[in-house]
């Protein structure tokens, strides 16, 4: 389960991570028996409350990615600015998912390079001007690091095969 959650969302990481080192110690006998089964009731939790935190924020999963690629770590944003990099994270996927993620995209250096535009122009358009340039272009890359990695095109992506 946690690794289909950060297969959908790379910003999930930690929690793997985290359960790695709950397993490293109660390997190394760190935790008696009673308090490892208290941790990973806890860690357990959380990981369920993540996996539901798409829909405390109103987006899809996948809306859900690329807001967090463009929040985190944590910004210091208001409501409002958080609210509108939410809709810009909705409207660049639909757009991507509409006009640019075709039949193998990833192979033409054409398609590619229009992707690529498409983020960084939509991107230059909703986040807030707060972001240095040096972090605009730090969430372009990640945002199509991320389209690249997760979709393949015509409605394949690493979020097909989970709804």
């Amino acid at each position: 389960k946690i690794r289909e959650m950060v297969l959908r969302n790379r910003s999930r990481i930690d929690y793997l991570e985290r359960f790695q080192c709950l397993i490293d110690e109660y390997n190394s006998g760190a935790h008696n028996v009673e308090a490892m089964f208290e941790e990973l009731v806890r860690f357990a939790k959380s990981l369920n409350e993540e996996d539901r935190r798409h829909m405390f924020e109103n987006l899809t999963e996948e809306e859900l990615a690329l807001f967090d690629l463009l929040t985190k770590p944590e910004m210091d944003l208001t409501e409002k600015e958080r609210a509108e990099v939410k809709k810009g994270a909705q409207e660049l996927l639909f757009r991507l998912k509409k006009e640019k993620l075709v039949i193998d995209w990833r192979k033409r250096e054409q398609s590619r390079a229009a992707v690529r535009l498409l983020i960084e122009k939509a991107l230059d358009d909703f986040l807030p001007r707060t972001f240095s340039k040096d972090l605009y272009e730090l969430k372009c890359e990640s945002v199509y690091q991320h389209v690249y990695d997760s979709y393949a095109g015509q409605g394949r992506s690493v979020y097909a095969t989970f709804h």
